[in-house]
């Protein structure tokens, strides 16, 4: 019997899930008209390419420093100079764009900064989140994250094209700069927010004590086989099996459903991850997650498989949301797993940590997958990331016997400093 979302019951956790709703449904509307914008300033593919190197290299970049703030500073009061600071670049991008004046270098600086900011926003907001709720709550927490999610991807883009067909391409960057009042609006409603910040250097965070602290994450990441093994699987499974990037060759070229086949295409793995989410947002806890986690990311490759041998549109349909439900189960076990396997005082570093494999993963993996089409075809560049995919979950399970064991009642946060 479905029962109210746990998490939710805990008010702090309600006000920020609430405002994210509204916040990421904006940054989809933005992403979205971010790619139509450029495409009417160049229509070269090469354009679209550079939004995504704008977009990844800050988070190469800052992505370890990011998580030392986490840990260093208050991480609601840091959410709140992140999500105001990604308001203020909406707000003038959306007023370059009004006054004509937006070009190609001003929108790939504004990705570039925007991606900047984000790099700090997420450890702050994934790091607090075990700050809200319960342990026993937090697998709920995480469903309820990939909700507000999935709803910002599927309402985001289809209001940005809305709105550029009735207001134009500057509204979409203006009602992005609002949604972040959301957020803001609920940072400051629901109050101080208890932290253990373990990482208080003496003397300021000066370049040898960041150092050091960026090290000390490093290490206990690697040092916990657990957390790393599920880092590992994370970035071999979507380097392999990322192939959105191919989704317009299936549409035109192999399924015949042009433009409106295409839109339906893009979105079945969020109709997946979705009604994942409220379904796993209802029910019990995950029990057995580590086996649960390797049998879904199997589940993951055998659907982008069906997807690349697939001639029918429908069966292609079906697959996707297939890889979203799949996609949808381990990427909520990772996540607990993860914070509940870290000390609070190191959660930001261990996010910022893991922003490099979950973003690095679909990145080369769309430059991989192009590269393969390129030689032998969208089919087989499809096909062999999802054979990829089970080879890189058989030799996960091989060589980290421990994450198949992992049953989700093991909570108590790894201690500093402890081997594998």
């Amino acid at each position: 019997m479905a029962r109210f979302p746990p998490a939710l019951r805990h008010r702090p956790y309600r006000l920020l899930w609430l405002g994210l709703i509204f916040s990421l449904a904006g940054t989809q509307m933005q992403t979205a008209a971010i790619l139509w914008h450029v495409n009417q300033l160049n229509p070269q593919p090469i354009a679209l390419g550079a939004v995504g190197l704008a977009r990844i290299l800050p988070f190469l970049l800052f992505s370890l420093v990011a998580g030392v703030a986490a840990d260093v500073w208050n991480r609601r009061r840091l959410m709140l100079l992140t999500q105001s600071g990604l308001a203020l670049l909406a707000l003038f991008l959306g007023w370059k764009t009004l006054q004509g004046s937006a070009g190609l270098p001003l929108i790939y600086s504004m990705v570039a900064l925007s991606g900047a900011i984000a790099t700090f926003d997420l450890p702050a907001r994934q790091s607090l989140i075990p700050n809200l709720v319960p342990a026993e709550d937090l697998t709920n927490a995480f469903s309820m994250n990939a909700i507000a999610f999935q709803l910002g991807a599927i309402v985001g883009p289809a209001l940005a094209g809305l709105v550029l067909a009735s207001l134009g391409i500057a509204y979409c960057y203006l009602i992005n700069a609002l949604s972040y009042l959301a957020v803001l609006l609920v940072l400051v409603l629901m109050g101080p927010i208890p932290q253990d910040r373990a990482l208080r250097p003496a003397g300021g965070l000066g370049p040898r004590a960041l150092v050091a602290a960026v090290r000390e994450g490093l290490r206990f990441v690697a040092g916990q086989r657990l957390i790393f093994s599920s880092m590992l699987l994370d970035f071999f499974a979507t380097f392999f099996s990322s192939a959105t990037a191919l989704m317009p060759i299936f549409a035109r070229q192999i399924l015949q459903v042009g433009s409106i086949g295409y839109g339906w295409l893009i979105a079945a793995p969020s109709v997946g991850a979705l009604a994942t989410a409220l379904v796993l947002s209802t029910g019990g806890p995950i029990r057995n997650q580590g086996r649960r986690l390797l049998t879904t990311v199997a589940g993951f490759g055998l659907a982008t498989i069906v997807f690349g041998l697939s001639r029918s549109f429908w069966l292609t349909f079906l697959a996707l949301v297939v890889t979203g439900v799949t996609d949808s189960i381990s990427t909520i076990i990772r996540n607990t797993i993860r914070q509940l396997r870290t000390p609070d005082g190191l959660r930001g570093r261990m996010t910022s940590v893991n922003q490099i494999f979950f973003l690095g993963g679909p990145q080369l993996g769309e430059l991989e997958a192009g590269l393969v089409a390129q030689f032998w075809g969208p089919a087989v560049a499809v096909v062999s990331g999802g054979i990829g995919c089970l080879v890189a979950v058989g030799w996960t399970r091989s060589r980290y016997p421990e994450l198949e064991r992992y049953r989700g009642e093991e909570t108590v946060a790894a201690p500093l400093g402890a081997g594998p």
